[in-house]
């Protein structure tokens, strides 16, 4: 389903193509998930029960740092995008796949509440810093030059983020409110 999804994109995904490329018949397909909906957030789900962990460099810049490089990992080669793209832009066509992108960020921002807890501890962010605020802030430049302009991401480009987000924290931006 997942490459189909990212040869295809949502529109163009039906069940009949995965019950073709799976071997498994479209009723079966129906039976389990009810339509391709399901699938798609069915997927999403079991993306989220990973083992992903926050970085832990030592500093609360290091971890931001790693954390935007993954964005531009996962999002700067063709072929390691096409399914995370494909995720989005499912999102914006099914009520059931946005429920389920969303709830896969939910538990990433959750897992990096890690990274601002032990920053906090070190002193590097003030103690009413919101995580999730500040996961947002480092990867929202990133991923608006990938899905809004349209624009290449690099490392460099990830270092700025991590580099702002920890100005911004240090002075307070991310106070929960």
């Amino acid at each position: 389903m997942l490459s189909g999804l990212a040869d295809h994109g949502y529109p163009g995904l039906t069940v009949e193509y995965i019950a073709d490329h799976s071997g498994v018949h479209k009723t079966t397909l129906y039976r389990r998930w009810g339509g391709l909906e399901g699938m798609v957030a069915d997927a999403l789900d079991m993306a989220g029960e990973d083992t992903w962990t926050p970085p832990d460099t030592g500093s609360l810049e290091g971890d931001l740092r790693e954390l935007a490089r993954e964005v531009v990992d996962s999002f700067s080669d063709e072929a390691a995008a096409a399914a995370p793209t494909a995720f989005v832009a499912a999102s914006f066509q099914s009520a059931r796949a946005a429920e389920a992108l969303h709830a896969f960020y939910a538990d990433r921002f959750g897992r990096c509440e890690a990274v601002v807890a032990r920053a906090v501890a070190r002193g590097d962010a003030p103690p009413d810093t919101d995580a999730a605020a500040l996961v947002r802030a480092v990867s929202a430049p990133l991923l608006l030059r990938v899905f809004i302009t349209r624009e290449p991401i690099d490392r460099a480009l990830a270092d700025q983020a991590a580099a702002a987000a920890v100005a911004a924290t240090r002075e307070g931006a991310f106070a929960r409110r």
